[in-house]
């Protein structure tokens, strides 16, 4: 407590005046560095939308998430669940610059742009779109209450619903869908070797017959 009033309230006084002038001070710094961020968004925009293409050019798919409310740890687990995979990267994206790279890329689709609205995460997939909508689509189940929902994507250069992307995650995986068709091909190839061999077999004991017919004459 304060004996003296005066004192006190000259106290009061300076720390508001002290208070007025760090919150100005932040203001200032903060008013400092976004206009040193306004110097150059353009070429800042182009160098990442430029990259974001690269990277789309070179991709089999895009699958668009919306993930407010998840944290930093559980975004790296799902990196480390593509990394386990061996393929796909996973990351926040701003929706105009993501809208202008496939735009870039020839895909111009008003369902995409749609897409493209709220808070978005890309999941790139380079080469198994089908292991990488599975890593997403597990996670999702694996989590029942976590925020990330699948908005659609692009594969194949088509644009993809949300229930196309969790069918796209129940296909085989590649191993299993080339055994399989590996399979589906030897079948036929049995089947006609086993004829083969039975017109090889019936031919030889056609010519066995001939020839004992000639050595019993």
């Amino acid at each position: 407590m304060c004996v003296r009033p005066r004192t006190c309230r000259g106290r009061r006084v300076f720390r508001f005046l002290r208070l007025g002038n760090e919150k100005e001070a932040r203001m200032a710094k903060k008013t400092k560095i976004s206009r040193q961020i306004s110097k150059k968004p353009a070429s800042v925009k182009k160098a990442i939308t430029s990259d974001l293409g690269v990277t789309l050019s070179n991709s089999e798919a895009v699958i668009l998430t919306e993930y407010r409310g998840l944290t930093v740890p559980q975004m790296g687990e799902i990196r480390t669940k593509l990394r386990e995979l061996g393929d796909g990267d996973f990351s926040v994206v701003k929706n105009t610059l993501m809208r202008i790279a496939l735009k870039e890329q020839g895909i111009d689709d008003e369902r995409v742009d749609v897409l493209l609205n709220g808070t978005t995460a890309a999941t790139i997939a380079s080469s198994d779109p089908v292991g990488v909508a599975k890593v997403v689509v597990d996670y999702i189940a694996a989590n029942r209450n976590t925020p990330l929902k699948i908005k659609g994507g692009v594969v194949g250069g088509r644009y993809y619903g949300a229930e196309q992307i969790t069918a796209l995650s129940k296909v085989p995986p590649r191993d299993v869908l080339l055994s399989q068709m590996l399979g589906a091909f030897n079948s036929p190839i049995s089947g006609l070797v086993y004829t083969l061999q039975g017109v090889i077999s019936n031919f030889v004991y056609t010519l066995k017959a001939i020839e004992d017919k000639k050595a019993a004459a």
